[in-house]
């Protein structure tokens, strides 16, 4: 990606391309939900099968079944956007069906999406990135004004271990059962979340009595650990990435938030499957409502309007450890070499 910002007769061009491929298609929509929902059962069925066989085995499968789960979790996605179907009830329904398999209640996690996508890299969100560990960026300068006590604790829940392999699970099993940042006036979302959690106790007892609580947990707990590391990961690299850019609010352009601060990661052909083209993410922040199965075509147009470069796969598994705005050199840089050159002084 260039380091220039995108001119504005340009950037209306790209926004005119890409809002081609914004209409549904219910025949594609219909086909991936079959391909979506079809492998990731036919999986947790094997790892029902394979249980009483061999307990390494069930685990293994879970990261398969972890994988395409992510898929679902972009239909999800899509229906919260009002992107899948043409219709809004049938992406009402079809998104409170996923939240049942992702364990995300719908309608409380639309809302704190669709205020990501009002929001996204901006160096002025949580006044400085310290109220959010995901979406928001602390600059280098605010990070070295901090005391040692402070930096510490905005350091540690940033660590990639801890950000992208500890806090995941917890978010999406434990986290999501409560309203925890759902405005008290909303009550319409709070009882969704409730909702939710009510339908999954159904869903769990019935698969426990049909097949004992022991293998309900060893199928679907790894599953959701799975799916919630990789999901998490994945969603880290898409504004957390070498040539990403982040600018303060003043300076903050819509086109340029999305073609040089969301990255279109160049993952094989399988990968894009599995993750329901969510890697071309600068697309979906051009237009949020492309559905996912349009965002390969959508990304063609934009590639031939202006020109970008693929975040490479090993590039995006460095990509967890680059926490800070660096604005001396215009970069996202390392918790480490910030503390060297603090320990230089």
């Amino acid at each position: 990606m260039t380091a220039e910002r995108v001119s504005t007769r340009l950037g209306t061009e790209v926004r005119q391309a890409v809002a081609a491929f914004a209409q549904p298609a219910t025949r594609s929509g219909a086909l991936q939900l079959v391909t979506s929902f079809g492998p990731f059962v036919a999986a947790c069925a094997a790892m029902y099968l394979v249980f009483p066989i061999s307990y390494l085995l069930t685990l293994a499968l879970a990261v398969p079944a972890g994988a395409l789960l992510i898929r679902i979790f972009i239909v999800q996605h899509d229906c919260g956007h009002g992107s899948f179907f043409s219709s809004n009830r049938a992406n009402a329904l079809v998104g409170r069906l996923c939240s049942l398999i992702t364990m995300t209640p719908f309608a409380n996690w639309q809302r704190q999406h669709r205020l990501h996508h009002a929001d996204w890299n901006n160096l002025d969100r949580g006044k400085g990135g310290g109220s959010d560990i995901y979406s928001a960026c602390m600059t280098v300068r605010e990070y070295r004004a901090l005391t040692r006590w402070q930096r510490l604790l905005y350091r540690v829940p940033r660590h990639p271990l801890i950000a992208n392999v500890l806090l995941p699970p917890l978010v999406f099993v434990l986290l999501y059962r409560v309203p925890f940042d759902t405005p008290r006036a909303w009550v319409r979302e709070r009882w969704s979340v409730h909702f939710t959690n009510v339908a999954l106790i159904l869903l769990f007892t019935a698969l426990a009595v049909s097949f004992g609580w022991q293998r309900v947990l060893v199928v679907h707990l790894p599953i959701m650990i799975v799916a919630s590391i990789l999901g998490v990961w994945l969603f880290s690299v898409q504004h957390r990435f070498e040539t990403a850019r982040w600018t303060a609010k003043n300076n903050w352009s819509f086109v340029d938030a999305a073609l040089q601060g969301s990255s279109w990661f160049g993952l094989p052909r399988v990968l894009h499957w599995l993750t329901g083209n969510i890697g071309f993410h600068h697309v979906h922040h051009l237009n949020p409502r492309v559905p996912s199965y349009r965002l390969q075509a959508a990304h063609d147009a934009v590639r031939a309007l202006h020109p970008l470069r693929p975040l490479s796969l090993m590039a995006g598994l460095r990509a967890p450890s680059l926490t800070l705005w660096d604005e001396a050199t215009g970069r996202l840089v390392r918790f480490r070499d910030v503390h060297r050159l603090l320990e230089a002084q």
